[in-house]
């Protein structure tokens, strides 16, 4: 057995290989050089013309793109309706925006705990966690790419009469029983950071087939306001209305011809994605003490994320000296992520931990691998190399 870089031994790759990384060509680039050469460098045609497109993708009737996930998360919560008093439930097993969106609104997040095998939320935990009147939404987190049970969802939602929101920033060209990630919710949300699926460096996306709601979105993300600076160009009118406290939730027209040329090469992007994941399934089926989390039949998993769970009683060493070594052997690994109720800030707010038993035992096992379109068969070898040399180095 070679020697682990972390005790000197000769690392398995020369430069680190991220977990994640975009991946921008010059047809993005010229895209959006056009726009720096136009009249529109913001609320412009090609915010609308985003949103048409992305709204076909995803078999919507609207969308409406924002300046980043968690501004996506926001105002979904704030076009659900959700305030002071009232209680959204969110699993523990996501990054923080999932929940903070709640509190911005003056409203509880409720963590209700994860499936073990998949680590998406668990229908039956939601179910016990709702106390009409004052649960008023539930947040699916598609974790790692995974659609949620949507349909065990949607008959909770529409049994207790609750908004569903999908935080599906994980999971865009992902599908669920045969119908796109984006239409499975009353709201779903995305984000569009650069380790996502596509990216506009920052940004985020919200679809609905509500054009009532859509409109209330709009309105929110321009500080409340009824009408934008292109629409007053077109009517030919300096008048307008500040009907509601909204946010600068803007996204450009740089950004948007972005996205419009990274979307049109998302479906190409997936299936890579799917590939390695098939790759890494079937080598890590076959490493003690690794396992790859499950996947439902359903589902066509998006894969933003590729994870482990070790089993740490066939190891001599904690997970986090297994990322140690890793990071020694140049392979970025990571975690996904630490149970949002164990925040400090959620801890002051009086969350204890032992809420999800199964998100935190999760949470002590899980380890993130690179996964990204541009990562070569060379790249994808190289990580099975690291993880097959520091798991078995590290066995019991």
């Amino acid at each position: 057995m070679d020697r682990l870089a972390i005790d000197g031994g000769k690392p398995v790759r020369k430069n680190l290989l991220p977990y994640g990384h975009q991946w921008v060509d010059e047809a993005d680039i010229q895209a959006v050089v056009e726009v720096l050469r136009s009249d529109w460098l913001t609320t412009g045609p090609k915010v609308e013309e985003f949103e048409r497109a992305f709204a076909d993708f995803v078999g919507t009737k609207e969308a409406v793109a924002v300046s980043n996930g968690t501004a996506a998360l926001h105002t979904a919560m704030h076009t659900a309706g959700t305030g002071p008093g009232d209680e959204v439930i969110v699993p523990p097993m996501t990054f923080a925006a999932s929940a903070n969106c709640v509190v911005f609104q003056g409203g509880t997040p409720v963590f209700a705990d994860v499936d073990p095998e998949t680590l998406l939320l668990d229908p039956g935990a939601v179910e016990a966690k709702i106390t009409p009147p004052r649960t008023k939404a539930i947040i699916a987190v598609d974790y790692a790419g995974q659609p949620c049970d949507y349909d065990a969802l949607r008959a909770i939602a529409n049994r207790h009469d609750l908004i569903l929101v999908a935080d599906a920033c994980h999971a865009l060209g992902g599908t669920y029983k045969g119908r796109p990630v984006g239409s499975l919710a009353d709201l779903s949300t995305f984000s569009f950071h650069p380790v996502k699926h596509i990216t506009t460096g920052e940004g985020g996306m919200i679809t609905t087939d509500d054009p009532k709601l859509a409109q209330r979105m709009r309105v929110f993300r321009n500080h409340g306001i009824t009408t934008d600076h292109r629409q007053r160009e077109q009517q030919g009118s300096w008048f307008y209305e500040m009907v509601d406290l909204g946010y600068n939730y803007r996204l450009t027209d740089l950004q948007c011809a972005l996205g419009i040329s990274q979307l049109r090469k998302l479906s190409v992007w997936v299936a890579r994605r799917q590939k390695i994941a098939r790759r890494y399934d079937e080598v890590f089926a076959e490493v003690p003490a690794v396992e790859p989390l499950a996947v439902r039949e359903d589902v066509s998993h998006a894969y933003h994320l590729y994870m482990v769970k070790l089993d740490l009683t066939k190891l001599r060493v904690t997970r986090a000296e297994v990322f140690a070594a890793l990071r020694a052997e140049n392979i970025g690994a990571n975690v996904h992520y630490i149970p949002v109720c164990w925040h400090p800030y959620y801890q002051r707010l009086g969350y204890k931990r032992g809420l999800c038993p199964v998100a935190e035992t999760a949470y002590e096992q899980l380890l993130t691998l690179p996964m990204f379109p541009a990562m070569s068969d060379q790249d994808v070898d190289d990580v099975i190399e690291a993880m097959q040399k520091v798991i078995g180095c590290y066995a019991a």
